[in-house]
């Protein structure tokens, strides 16, 4: 099964090191490793040249700033899903890390499957989190899921980027990284590909993933329920859905839609407030 994994990073020259040395590690050899860097100021590209020779570098000018620009690791990871040459496609963000068997143990999961007649499109694996050097428990909302999981990501993310395993033409056909959203990018491409397919669970920790850290998507942006109703909304209107699937995804918008609207009534956010009620009102006519 040929793999390439694509790495994306911006001025985290020793932690993708570390990314970096994890896929060198796996028993089951990526096809290739391809690192896009996102314009970064700390030496990153020459690093990585250096000590990694193998790796393919890609690099690009910085895409997450200023504000209000399209998001670079959105941008760095469709450069490389554009770039790669292997059928199946692994992200790892670069302050992640991978287990020895991860590759192996999805390769293997998946080739028993298609051995039943189950022709799995993408495969993850259960993860050990680690907040500022420490191991914490995840809660059960974030338990792992498996097969048909649309309902199920529409609270929130429930793969993580670093753990998926995906064929490129399903990317391809659903659509890459939708570089407009500062944030939730990967719950927006969950939502299309799991409206049309079932996910593959390996049921191991095999991804490390490290957080805490001040340039953390989820430190750096507030109420980051704004970005999951674009993307559900995005979804209902652009994507054909079962009558099923569409009637549980208008309800979580209005769901989200009401907790944003109590937000901003509370910080007396007039301008957030008018519209998002205006949102509000739209979609619950639609639900009628």
């Amino acid at each position: 099964m040929n793999i390439s994994v694509v790495i994306p990073t911006f001025n985290r020259v020793h932690l993708v090191e570390r990314a970096i040395q994890s896929v060198f590690d796996q028993s089951y050899p990526a096809h290739e490793i391809i690192v896009v860097d996102d314009g970064s100021t700390d030496h990153t590209v020459a690093n990585i040249t250096q000590k990694f020779p193998q790796v393919k570098m890609i690099t690009q000018p910085n895409r997450g700033q200023p504000q209000g620009q399209p998001h670079g690791v959105s941008s760095a990871r469709n450069a490389g899903i554009k770039f790669a040459a292997g059928r199946w496609i692994a992200f790892l963000d670069s302050d992640d890390e991978w287990r020895e068997h991860k590759l192996a143990r999805q390769v293997e999961a998946l080739s028993q499957s298609l051995a039943q007649s189950l022709d799995f499109e993408i495969c993850h694996t259960d993860e050990i989190w680690i907040r500022h050097g420490k191991r914490v428990n995840p809660m059960k909302k974030h338990a792992k899921p498996d097969g048909w999981i649309f309902e199920q990501c529409l609270p929130l993310c429930c793969v993580s980027p670093s753990s998926a395993l995906v064929k490129k033409t399903l990317l391809e056909s659903v659509g890459l990284f939708d570089e407009s959203l500062p944030a939730c990018e990967d719950y927006d491409l969950w939502l299309r590909i799991f409206s049309r397919v079932p996910i593959l669970l390996v049921a191991e920790q095999l991804l490390i993933k490290h957080g805490g850290h001040e340039d953390q998507l989820s430190q750096k942006y507030w109420g980051m329920d704004r970005f999951r109703t674009a993307a559900i909304i995005k979804l209902l209107e652009r994507h054909d859905l079962s009558e099923h699937y569409r009637q549980c995804a208008v309800n979580m918008l209005l769901h989200k839609l009401t907790i944003l609207i109590k937000g901003f009534e509370k910080r007396k956010n007039t301008t957030d407030l008018i519209h998002y009620q205006a949102l509000y009102k739209r979609w619950s006519e639609r639900l009628c």
